[in-house]
């Protein structure tokens, strides 16, 4: 380890572009596929060379958690420093905040010890602590958030530009999930079309394709979970020349999506459409590509 700061930075989500079970069947389980978000969670360790006491660790509950997971896993002892944090992933509404800040921990752990970044580790650490997003790829997946298994890659080929709101309220996401698993079984050969189009739309590298599938996905969870504003959304789509529509499924998100950036003018007339609807747009790059 270096006398210097060591940092480890893991992006969050804005939701999801597909969330529902894997398969038909009577006995579903959650799968997702996380959207990215170019908005991060950095965690900063600095060894400390001077006498005096500790200061109060920055890391959150879950964050300390890992840390210590990553320890035991190891065998390692942490030597003496400072944590410092920062986010810009609010808390409660569907970017995957609790997720990134423990990767970013891991992350700058793996740093800390200059070990090569495992993937099998940081999901044993997640498998420990909550439900996940797959957040710790830096790439698309088809991803079990219960199991934490990653059934299928999707690559880093598709990106999106979006424009989004956050809605008020949080969910409890371990209350709703009965009701999540009750509605898959009801809907489970609507959500097996949608998952297959997804998937054809990453292995064909087609955006308007897998915006599609995400708008359906988006509308599959209104019966479940709604979004006051989804209706809006999805009756001015094309005047806004968006290709679809995206949530957070057990969140307070839901926007556009457009494959190609979207020319000023057509921001300020969203931005304004949003405002009428008592909400502030927020832009940011979806995806990889």
């Amino acid at each position: 380890m270096s006398g210097g700061t060591v940092s480890g930075v893991c992006h969050g989500t804005l939701g999801e572009l597909y969330q529902g079970p894997l398969r038909a069947g009577t006995d579903p389980e959650i799968a997702v596929v996380s959207f990215p978000v170019d908005r991060h969670s950095w965690v900063y360790f600095t060894p400390r060379t001077t006498a005096g006491s500790p200061r109060p660790s920055a890391l959150g509950e879950k964050s300390a958690t890992a840390a210590r997971l990553f320890l035991d896993h190891y065998g390692l002892t942490l030597p003496p420093g400072d944590w410092h944090t920062h986010s810009e992933l609010p808390v409660g509404v569907g970017m995957a905040s609790s997720t990134a800040d423990i990767v970013a921990t891991l992350r700058c752990l793996f740093r800390v010890f200059s070990l090569p970044y495992d993937t099998d580790v940081v999901l044993g650490v997640l498998a420990g602590i909550e439900r996940a997003d797959s957040v710790f790829l830096d790439e698309f997946a088809l991803y079990l958030s219960g199991r934490h298994r990653v059934v299928r890659r999707l690559g880093p080929d598709i990106g999106f530009h979006t424009a989004y709101v956050t809605e008020p309220g949080t969910v409890d996401t371990a209350a709703v999930t009965p009701l999540l698993l009750d509605h898959y079984r009801r809907r489970s050969e609507e959500y097996q079309r949608c998952l297959t189009d997804l998937v054809k739309g990453f292995d064909s590298g087609d955006p308007a394709a897998v915006a599609r599938a995400a708008t359906v996905s988006a509308a599959l969870s209104q019966e479940v979970l709604p979004k006051a504003t989804f209706g809006s959304l999805r009756a001015h789509r094309e005047r806004f020349g968006a290709d679809g529509i995206f949530v957070a499924h057990t969140g307070c998100l839901a926007g556009y999506l457009f494959a190609s950036r979207p020319p000023a003018e057509v921001k300020s007339e969203l931005s304004a459409f949003l405002h009428s609807l008592g909400h502030q747009c927020t832009f940011a790059q979806g995806g990889y590509g």
